[in-house]
């Protein structure tokens, strides 16, 4: 018998490549896993039957580059106006306060967030460890783990502080040896190669400018060694670009392929300035993309070339950033972000991104650039994660009876998930996480982010 049932719905989008079944659809799951799926017809027994007419059924979408860690960080005034480097020297002020309480909290809001848009699947870049806090990684596993979204942790790394020339404060960085050494710790520790595992780790040097070439090398070779995934920012601004040159002789993408930072098990966060060279580069070598427009946007750091990415094959998923650049974590509403940013009036209609597009880069493009192949469908044999949204509300009246699929992003994406499934389990019903106490957490989060801007 099946563990789950969800039938009478609407439609059920089974890939953002704009597979659709209709009114009357159902979907069962057993275990972790989708087992059947249909429409009409003999419906399958399961323990738990739910009927939820009215709404639309797609797969959880996965996030590709997240700062956990800031959701304690969102408005600060000094830097609601401010670019990258500006932006980071501020705040390094701030979370070099960083405890692993706060890494705790700060996960449960922000899984909680991506749960709650229809995100189940999230990465998180985490890479400065303040002296006595070593174990931030580990916190952040358990509280991720406690909500129970699907998590691939990153062990970020600086190693150039101030006095080096780079921009975080020296007390935030670590040695090379104190780095490799914990990240073999926390691979050994807790990641899970197998399919459908709720734990992968990666390896993330932070960026250019907060890292020495040693580091990315040793990093690279670490990582193929056990079989981890390499992930760091990269190409973000002009600034970086200027950095590169003057600090390293050439290009971010360039420097990139010296350390030997190009291939399937490597994807880079944001990639808003190549040129045509460099993409191809990237497509050749199957090097992946996280796009995240509205940060890119909130700092002025420009427009990732999108169609060209796409035309050359580029892997490529979606990232809400962290909170402290996008003051939010909803991967639902980031997707209607992509699709409306990249419609300029210089770029010809025809080339503009349409929903089906974006919400496959939201989901089967995340999951490719994660290096997961059991994800990002509602397809039997795959990961039972699947969101489900009433469209019986005012901001999808009438729009439906045209397009589903279209609905989830045109119609107002900043209502939350009615149903989330992660690997099986229920973790929002009826638009309420069900692992989380919203209310403490938020309570918790308010206390701890004053306690550190007093600290700062």
């Amino acid at each position: 018998m099946n563990d789950l049932l969800f039938r009478s719905l609407r439609a059920v989008v089974s890939s953002g490549q704009g597979e659709l079944l209709g009114e009357g659809s159902w979907v069962a799951c057993q275990g972790s896993q989708i087992a059947a799926i249909g429409i009409g017809g003999e419906e399958p027994e399961a323990k738990r039957v739910v009927d939820l007419p009215g709404h639309i059924l797609f797969p959880g979408m996965v996030n590709t580059h997240h700062h956990l860690y800031q959701s304690l960080f969102r408005c600060v005034p000094e830097v609601q106006k401010a670019p990258l480097f500006d932006w980071l020297v501020h705040l390094y002020t701030r979370w070099r306060c960083l405890t692993e309480e706060a890494v705790d909290v700060s996960t449960r809001v922000g899984c909680g967030e991506l749960l709650l848009s229809g995100c189940t699947t999230t990465s998180d870049h985490l890479y400065l460890f303040p002296a006595g806090t070593e174990r931030l990684i580990d916190r952040e596993i358990e509280a991720a783990a406690a909500v129970g979204i699907r998590f691939h942790p990153t062990r970020g790394s600086m190693t150039r502080g101030a006095r080096q020339g780079g921009l975080p404060p020296d007390d935030v960085v670590q040695s090379a040896e104190a780095i490799l050494e914990d990240s073999v710790r926390l691979a050994e520790t807790y990641h899970d190669p197998s399919r459908f595992s709720m734990t992968r780790l990666g390896l993330a040097p932070c960026s250019p400018f907060s890292v020495e070439e040693e580091i990315m090398v040793r990093t690279a070779e670490m990582a193929r060694e056990r079989g981890l995934r390499l992930h760091t920012h990269l190409c973000e601004t002009e600034d970086e670009e200027r950095y590169c040159l003057e600090t390293y002789g050439c290009r971010p993408i360039e420097l990139a392929e010296r350390v030997g930072w190009l291939g399937e098990d490597v994807w880079f966060a944001h990639a808003v300035h190549l040129n045509e060279e460099e993409l191809e580069r990237l497509a050749e070598t199957g090097t992946g993309v996280a796009h995240c427009p509205s940060s890119n946007c909130r700092l002025g750091s420009g427009r990732a070339p999108f169609r060209a990415m796409r035309r050359l094959g580029v892997p490529m998923g979606l990232g809400v950033d962290g909170s402290s650049s996008n003051d939010g974590g909803n991967l639902l509403a980031e997707a209607r972000m992509a699709m409306i940013v990249h419609r300029p009036l210089e770029v010809p209609c025809e080339d503009w991104p349409s929903a089906s597009e974006v919400l496959e880069v939201a989901t089967e493009g995340g999951a490719r650039v994660l290096g997961r192949d059991d994800l990002g469908r509602v397809e039997v044999g795959l990961a039972a994660d699947l969101v489900a949204i009433d469209t019986h509300r005012l901001a999808f009246a009438g729009a439906c009876v045209h397009d589903p699929l279209a609905a989830l992003l045109y119609c107002s994406p900043n209502r939350p998930a009615d149903w989330v499934v992660v690997n099986g389990k229920v973790v929002v019903e009826r638009g309420k996480l069900v692992t989380l106490d919203e209310a403490e957490v938020t309570r918790r989060a308010d206390q701890i982010a004053q306690e550190m801007s007093q600290r700062m």
